[in-house]
């Protein structure tokens, strides 16, 4: 390298011709093909680079995709972020054109901060920058990716009552052909008087319908196999489906006996078959009914989660929000997470950026679950303590380990995989509550217990959006 090379850097170009000397002896020179990865995300930071000739492309990966930051052309320096955070490179930087580079290794990098004093400031002003464009990037995407996944989930849940009414409707357009069959028949076999007794013991077994209780598994067996056989004697088609309803009613054997003696002693099947295909269709509705509300609560919940149609910031229920993501995330709870609720439900109503507060519910809830595995519980507990309100989450898992506790809300810290996580969650969380809404976010944890308490002010002037 001469000294007119270095000159050129714009980092450089301010430095007396004995510190242009000094890094001429002290660091090395990379020369890299098109193609080459000068650095990984994930891997730990060792070197300062500058770039001489060439190009660079920083990347990032973020929910699963890698997204391009930044191109970095003859003149640009990186690698400074990761050295002076202390952390492991955040980024990959991809060889996009023949490249000559000048690497400086750590202590050499601190010995070049100390005997050239000028260079700290643009180089953290760079650090800045460039932290900050990331987390603006990062954070428009992780904001997309969450918004993918909670989609996914909401389809997901969506999509199970959504099925289940399909099939419902199916079964009922059945059961209402089988009720025309019936009745048609029922009205040649009937006098007028067998009809009217036989709408009264149907209205009985209506109302019975809806007070019976559930059986276990063998009662269950036992009283179908002998309703089963009853049927069998009395020529009844189909009697094991028949039976099966019957018994879920609480139909039993004397109720037949009788009910065969005073509508139809010569052929009670149509009769039957009537009586089975209305419970049947009354079963049927109450599902579509049941998936149906369902959908509809789902609708509701994403609605009121992202305080759609409303302003940013309005009173709120802190308990209708923490309930509104449980449900959002319910796809990620149903297999072995069960959630404890400890709601002080005196609370007052709070002024809070709604969808924003919901975030941080979502992010701190979202890590409760990846700390579980499928398997354990979350303790959801709030409480009123002074002017604030406290809401506490909590979880069972391994714990955060004593050595990165205090790094947790920094940004891009994250323990999970290149991929599985930007490092941003918490860091966002600590900012919604901290800087946005003037509360506080603490964490304790031990193996076994990890507890995010949010402190929010219950009284608070509402600010312009």
């Amino acid at each position: 390298m001469l000294i007119t090379e270095l000159r050129a850097v714009p980092l450089f170009a301010s430095l007396q011709d004995d510190q242009l000397h000094w890094i001429i002896e002290h660091a090395s020179e990379l020369e890299l093909k098109s193609g080459d990865i000068l650095f990984t995300e994930g891997d730990s930071a060792v070197h300062f680079y500058v770039l001489l000739i060439g190009e660079l492309q920083i990347t990032r990966n973020i929910g699963g995709r890698e997204v391009m930051l930044v191109r970095h052309h003859a003149g640009a320096f990186t690698g400074e972020v990761p050295l002076l955070t202390e952390t492991s490179f955040i980024a990959s930087a991809h060889v996009t054109a023949d490249s000559h580079l000048l690497a400086m290794d750590i202590p050499q990098f601190h010995a070049m901060l100390a005997r050239c004093p000028s260079l700290i400031k643009p180089i953290l002003a760079m650090l800045s920058g460039r932290i900050q464009a990331m987390d603006t990037m990062v954070q428009q995407n992780d904001k997309l990716a969450g918004l993918g996944r909670l989609s996914a989930g909401l389809a997901h849940e969506l999509n199970n009552p959504a099925a289940a009414t399909r099939r419902s409707v199916q079964q009922l357009r059945e059961a209402v052909h089988t009720l025309q069959t019936a009745a048609l028949t029922l009205n040649r076999q009937l006098t007028p008087a067998q009809i009217e007794q036989f709408a009264l013991l149907c209205d009985t077994v209506m109302k019975q319908a809806k007070r019976s209780v559930e059986l276990d598994a063998l009662e269950q067996s036992e009283r179908e196999d002998a309703l089963s056989s009853w049927l069998d004697e009395h020529g009844i088609v189909n009697a094991w489906n028949m039976a099966s309803t019957f018994v879920s009613v609480g139909v039993d054997i004397q109720q037949l006996d009788a009910f065969a003696a005073q509508i139809a002693p010569t052929s009670p099947e149509a009769a039957l078959t009537w009586l089975e295909a209305t419970l049947t269709a009354g079963e049927l509705v109450d599902q579509v009914e049941h998936s149906t509300m369902r959908i509809s609560e789902l609708i509701q919940a994403m609605k009121e989660y992202s305080y759609m149609d409303q302003a940013r910031q309005q009173e709120v229920d802190i308990h209708e929000g923490l309930e509104n993501t449980l449900t959002i995330m319910q796809h990620k709870l149903k297999n072995g997470i069960i959630v404890k609720r400890e709601y002080d439900h005196r609370l007052p109503r709070i002024m809070v950026y709604g969808s924003e507060l919901n975030q941080v519910w979502t992010n701190i809830i979202d890590n409760a679950i990846d700390a579980l595995d499928g398997h354990g519980q979350i303790g959801i507990r709030t409480w009123r303590e002074g002017d604030f309100v406290q809401v506490e989450i909590s979880d069972n898992g391994p714990g955060i380990p004593p050595a990165i506790q205090s790094r947790i809300f920094e940004p891009f810290f994250t323990t999970k995989g290149v991929g599985k996580g930007t490092g941003l969650g918490l860091d966002i969380a600590h900012r919604i509550i901290v800087d946005h809404h003037h509360g506080d976010i603490i964490v304790t944890s031990r193996p076994g217990e990890t507890r995010f308490q949010v402190c929010l002010p219950i009284k608070r002037s509402p600010e312009n959006p």
